[in-house]
């Protein structure tokens, strides 16, 4: 029988990331156990209403949701904007078509879920008499044959169903996604590792803890005083490469004393 390994430290640092439906945060998560693997990230999967409660309630460090961010208490970065697709039946006429545009759907029923993503002004197509509470429910009634559906693309994906297919939409918009966080003057050492880690940095261009450590380690390594050469070290250097010492010349002599040719005196006539 072997012995279970024992808790974490109750002060032993964590951290916890919150993510709306749709948004696939595993390559970030993966990429934060390679450079952190010391400290554990935990998923905690929200609604898009529930995304703001987490940051502001302590449950989430921070938040992968879709802008616009609800308040001013909340920092945000925006990180990539999402494809709009429309879903319909796949027997629907749109099914043979590439692409759509607003005056495609004039004359469809569009369903539009309270839990919206889409920062519409005014959603193309017939409104319906009830709008549905969640983008799911929608789901149902599309399949249903009830009507269309529009809606980021990483959405249509999250609720696949075999009758059901999505076109692109061009001329709508477009959700973003975004990470969060409570604001301060300063981004905890944690988000700050993970909003490197969304931004591509490297490991050595990353800010936060990991980097001012290593630096520390670089400015130590440095610091050290430099060798001299010893006379030993100069003489071993010396027959390494291969060159012979110089020798001082001796002063020439001419007239007066001076040395000729042989280095005697010229006796003068």
């Amino acid at each position: 029988m072997t012995d279970s390994p024992p808790p974490p430290a109750p002060d032993a640092p964590s951290f916890r990331l919150a993510y709306v439906p749709g948004v696939t945060p595993s390559k970030w998560v993966r990429i934060w156990g390679q450079r952190l693997p010391d400290v554990p990230l935990t998923l905690v999967q929200v609604t898009p209403g529930e995304s703001f409660g987490a940051l502001r309630d302590g449950a989430a460090d921070a938040a992968l949701l879709r802008l616009p961010v609800d308040g001013e208490d909340l920092s945000a970065i925006p990180l990539y904007e999402e494809t709009t697709v429309v879903v319909v039946p796949k027997d629907h006429l749109f099914a043979a078509a590439e692409e759509l545009t607003p005056e495609d759907l004039a004359e469809e029923l569009v369903l539009h879920p309270l839990d919206d993503t889409l920062d519409w002004e005014a959603p193309p197509g017939r409104p319906a008499f009830q709008r549905p509470e969640t983008t799911a429910d929608a789901i149902e009634l599309v399949a249903a044959g009830v009507g269309v559906l529009v809606v980021p693309q990483s959405l249509a994906r999250l609720h696949h169903r075999k009758d059901l297919t999505y076109r692109t939409i061009t001329g709508v918009p477009q959700s973003r996604v975004a990470l969060s966080w409570p604001k301060a003057e300063e981004a905890p050492d944690l988000v700050e590792e993970f909003i490197g880690i969304v931004r591509g940095r490297t490991v050595n261009s990353t800010r936060g803890r990991r980097a001012e450590a290593q630096k520390g380690r670089k400015t130590a390594g440095t610091s050290a005083a430099p060798v001299k050469k010893t006379a030993g070290a100069a003489k071993k250097a010396t027959k390494a490469t291969g060159a012979k010492p110089a020798r001082s010349a001796k002063p020439a002599r001419g007239k007066g004393g001076t040395a000729g040719r042989g280095g005697k005196p010229r006796r003068r006539s």
